[in-house]
């Protein structure tokens, strides 16, 4: 397969000032470096992307996600390292970029357009069509500095899609537009995908990534951190997020510990009981009996709380859950080492990969330890049905 952007050893930095006003930056202006500070964005990035591939680059904010997109689009040059382009490029990346605001709508499209390397000729051929996939014939003579943000994407993205593209980078600004226009530039980049052209896209709406992507990079602090499967690098991302949520949830149950007297609970070992035996990963038949066994430890006594227990994807998708509260049970008070069970009858799910998730919570709501994956199992299954769920269907002729 030809590699079409060939990313090698890329470093990119910006310097972020710490005077906290103009005056303190004329002050200070020419003098040492401690009123300055070099924040990396991306640091030794290799990466080698091959034709017909669509990528989707996800992290945290901050994690370099768009400077990266934007050295690939050529908007911003690398300290270090190269990135290698093969065939012609349309990037969406800021709201508004390769825009003019005091030109018409009509005027950008040409102007854009010949930046993204069309002739007059070739323009002339796709105006019709690139106004009408905008749905902004209405303003089309009207200067872009009076467009709403979705106005904007909707040029944008129709030019971009009309300029026969091999490689098409777009960066989270499908966000802004309506979901009529939505579903209609999800159609055209899956029109994309089935000719064979290249995608990179970076968003935050992690759905999208499993939908379309065949291949998801996570970047964490300008670093690659997973570059595989879609359903790896959400994995590793949500792992990341969820990582981050616990700290911040224990750290406010230390401190309602100390100013509240509240005991600290938590899960100390989630495992799964088949009729094979216990384990923490575990596969099952249909009709199968399930149950989850849960080990917890609380620093003092706890009352007034609820246990729950959830199916997922491996994605994360929630499938199904229930309370204790739910179920019309009422759970003893906790201290010390607690040892509870759910047990999972006839678990209607088709052949696949799931996984369990835990949660103690107050009567109140308030969260005080979840575990989004803490046991996984598998169904055995003949493939009979589409979907995670099985139901029991027939087929007849009617006469």
């Amino acid at each position: 397969m030809t590699t079409v952007v060939q990313i090698e050893g890329l470093s990119k930095h910006f310097v972020l000032r710490k005077e906290k006003s103009l005056k303190e930056r004329v002050v200070n202006f020419g003098r040492s470096r401690k009123h300055r500070e070099d924040f990396w964005a991306l640091r030794d990035i290799d990466l080698q992307i091959e034709s017909g591939t669509t990528l989707g680059l996800i992290g945290p904010n901050g994690s370099g996600k768009s400077t990266l997109l934007k050295m690939v689009g050529g908007i911003l040059q690398p300290d270090s390292g190269s990135v290698k382009i093969r065939g012609r490029l349309a990037a969406l990346l800021e709201l508004g970029a390769g825009f003019h605001p005091d030109l018409t709508g009509r005027e950008n499209v040409y102007l854009n357009a010949s930046i993204l390397g069309l002739s007059r000729v070739q323009i002339d051929r796709y105006f019709d069509a690139i106004v009408d996939f905008s749905g902004i014939e209405a303003f089309i003579d009207t200067q872009v500095k009076f467009y709403s943000s979705g106005m904007y994407v909707r040029l944008a993205f129709a030019v971009a899609v009309h300029v026969d593209p091999d490689i098409l980078l777009v960066d989270e600004v499908l966000a802004v537009g309506d979901e009529p226009f939505q579903r209609k530039c999800l159609e055209r980049i899956r029109e994309f995908q089935a000719e064979g052209r290249t995608i990179v896209m970076v968003t935050h709406g992690l759905d999208q990534v499993a939908e379309f992507c065949d291949r998801a990079v996570v970047l964490e602090k300008g670093r690659i951190v997973t570059d595989g499967t879609p359903r790896e690098a959400l994995r590793t991302l949500r792992a990341d997020f969820e990582e981050v949520r616990q700290e911040e949830v224990e750290r406010r149950q230390l401190a309602e510990e100390h100013t509240l007297n509240r005991a600290i609970a938590r899960f100390t070992g989630i495992s799964l009981a088949t009729s094979s035996g216990v384990t923490s990963s575990a596969e099952i038949a249909p009709g199968e009996q399930l149950t989850v066994l849960m080990e917890t430890f609380t620093s003092g006594e706890v009352t007034d709380f609820k246990i729950g227990v959830g199916i997922a994807t491996p994605l994360g998708t929630v499938l199904w859950s229930t309370t204790t509260e739910l179920l019309g049970d009422e759970v003893p008070p906790m201290r010390g080492t607690g040892m509870y069970q759910f047990a999972l009858r006839d678990i209607p799910l088709t052949a696949g990969e799931y996984t369990i998730q835990t949660t103690l919570s107050g009567l109140d709501g308030r969260e005080i330890h979840h575990v989004p994956a803490a046991a996984q199992f598998s169904v055995d299954d003949t493939l009979s049905s589409i979907g995670p769920v099985r139901l029991a269907a027939s087929f007849d002729v009617r006469v």
